[in-house]
């Protein structure tokens, strides 16, 4: 029987991070701790309600003053990691969830420990209110971390001031003007760790949906300045590629040919029910005389319960298209119950997108289960 992720909290676990605290905390009760963490609401909480509950269980057995207890959580990160008892650091977040929650009045206190503790557990969720509270001030204390020493440090400063980082608390401020995360952006954007330029491309995808001109600003003036600097361009636009923003599309020589044709679209299975795939392929020519560009995918128009559609692009590729070339394209696409999408019954429809542009369009059914 496969395990929960929530049950990365076992007892084990709880053993072995309650001889840590007996040999950092002063006047440490292991009996006690563990009897708290294992409350009678345990078996139901999931794996965030867990470690929430972690981190509040925690502060009832270490000082009330802050500072004093920031470093006492240096010193158990640093016995863990002289002898680790997990394979990852993912089960320690309750030590960023700890800062934000209790530490959020200790400006100072509170940034130094998030630059230590973001090396071992990232602390890109827990900075988020205090870009709320503070506002410049911490988005200047991010610049700084932007030229750390360290990468996680480096990529804690784009990636936790992201203006719409999933599963996180937005910001409001950034999403309206994203002028003071640039200058951080620009420190990072030839930095060596592939991990943070990706950071720094996600927050660029991020500005795109609010501030489409800012991103596409940036891609003009980044241009060509290395291969790194590309990627982070190329991935940083994925949102306005599928939109078949004209401007980017430009950037990359996309354009929109007549001579560039879609053929025989045909769908295997125009009657689906959920679970299954949709099978679908067609044929692309280019009879241009010379080489094009091309970025070519399909969009899916998924029913909703009002009986509108809600679109969704699917890359297939993007590829230099030689003349007189043909290709002939097949997809499948699952229509399997998933969390973050909801099937219904009815038409649905899908097209194929050449270079952002609409070329053909096709119904299909899903008739249930």
């Amino acid at each position: 029987m496969s395990s929960l992720l929530k049950d990365i909290y076992s007892p084990l676990f709880y053993e072995n991070f309650s001889n840590v605290l007996l040999e950092t905390v002063p006047g440490f009760d292991k009996e006690n701790f563990i009897s708290s963490i294992f409350d009678d609401d345990w078996n139901e909480r999931e794996l965030k309600s867990r470690m929430k509950h972690t981190a509040t269980v925690l502060y009832e057995f270490m000082p009330k003053d802050f500072e004093a207890a920031g470093e006492l959580i240096q010193k158990i990160i640093l016995k863990i990691k002289e002898k680790p008892f997990t394979n990852s650091s993912f089960p320690f977040m309750f030590f960023p969830e700890y800062i934000e929650k209790y530490g959020l009045d200790y400006f100072e206190i509170s940034v130094k420990l998030i630059e230590t503790v973001t090396q071992f557990i990232s602390c890109e969720f827990t900075v988020r209110p205090f870009i709320i509270r503070y506002g410049n001030e911490m988005i200047s204390k991010m610049t700084e971390w932007s030229i750390h020493e360290n990468h996680h440090v480096r990529r804690l400063a784009s990636e936790g001031s992201r203006p719409r980082l999933p599963w996180a608390i937005s910001l409001p401020e950034l999403k309206k003007n994203p002028s003071p995360i640039l200058p951080l952006l620009e420190n990072l954007k030839n930095d060596s760790s592939e991990y943070v330029r990706r950071s720094v491309a996600n927050s660029l995808n991020d500005i795109s949906k609010d501030n489409p001109q800012v991103t596409l600003s940036i891609a003009k003036k980044w241009k060509g300045l290395g291969k790194e600097t590309d990627a982070i361009i190329k991935h940083g636009s994925r949102t306005l590629l599928k939109q078949g923003n004209t401007e980017i599309m430009s950037h990359y020589g996309l354009v929109n040919s007549d001579k560039v044709f879609i053929s025989d679209f045909e769908l295997v299975n125009s009657r689906i029910k959920i679970g299954d795939y949709l099978e679908f392929s067609f044929k692309i020519e280019n009879q241009e005389e010379n080489a094009v560009p091309v970025r070519l995918e399909y969009g899916i128009y998924y029913l909703r319960q009002n009986g509108s559609w809600s679109k969704k692009v699917f890359k297939i590729s993007e590829r230099i298209l030689l003349s007189n070339e043909i290709l002939i394209v097949s997809r499948k696409q699952s229509f399997k119950i998933i969390t973050t999408r909801k099937f219904y019954g009815g038409i649905q429809k899908i097209s194929i997108i050449v270079n952002g542009h609409e070329r053909c369009v096709e119904e299909f059914e899903i008739i249930g289960q």
